[in-house]
């Protein structure tokens, strides 16, 4: 009965956290508008930065990725169910990114779950997470296509788990994350087929 408290309880408030519109909020306090209206209707840093420019997307990025990572810390140092194999952390990993994603203040909507998805990677295993990062960084700047940096960065995220020696829990976490964040691209997906995606700059 414990176990399954402690799952709760971490599930629960992962989700919730999970959950904080961070891009709704900042863009309704400084302009009074729902992001959910703009651009893409994401609540993400990329549709933040059409609405207030650069600094205000890397502030949602880093907002976004300490939203994904704090559940998952927070698992790793007090939970004291399944250690061994790591569940607990990441099953707080995936009930953020569905918060992210799925939002209870929102009425289930959000945004694609990109930041807080890597918040949750760098989390559990650092390196891993660092690496995605960059490769995320490189190739938007390259391609000036956020979603095509996403894409490419997540698709690799369960090799790079894997090649870090991380349980292989966190690998298949990374693979159903990676497939759950490409399917939320989809029409960006669609979008990049008809050479009609926004770029980054």
């Amino acid at each position: 009965m414990e176990k399954i408290f402690e799952i709760l309880a971490v599930v629960l408030s992962a989700y919730i956290i999970g959950s904080i519109p961070t891009g709704y909020i900042i863009v309704k306090t400084f302009t009074g508008q729902d992001i959910r209206t703009i651009g893409s209707g994401s609540t993400g840093a990329t549709n933040v930065k059409r609405v207030m420019g650069k600094k205000w997307f890397f502030i949602t990025l880093l907002l976004d990725a300490f939203k994904g990572a704090l559940p998952v810390i927070l698992a790793s140092y007090f939970a004291k169910t399944f250690t061994e194999i790591g569940l607990l952390p990441v099953l707080a990993a995936v009930a953020v990114i569905l918060g992210h994603s799925k939002s209870i203040f929102l009425k289930f909507t959000g945004g694609k779950s990109v930041a807080s998805g890597v918040g949750t990677i760098l989390a559990l295993n650092w390196q891993a997470g660092l690496v995605i990062a960059v490769i995320w960084a490189t190739v938007t700047f390259f391609t000036r296509y956020v979603s095509v940096g996403s894409i490419v960065a997540l698709g690799l995220s369960p090799f790079l788990m894997y090649a870090f020696g991380a349980p292989l829990a966190y690998v298949w976490y990374c693979a159903l994350g990676a497939l759950y964040i490409i399917w939320l691209h989809r029409t960006n997906i669609q979008r990049l087929i008809k050479g009609e995606e926004n770029k980054v700059r």
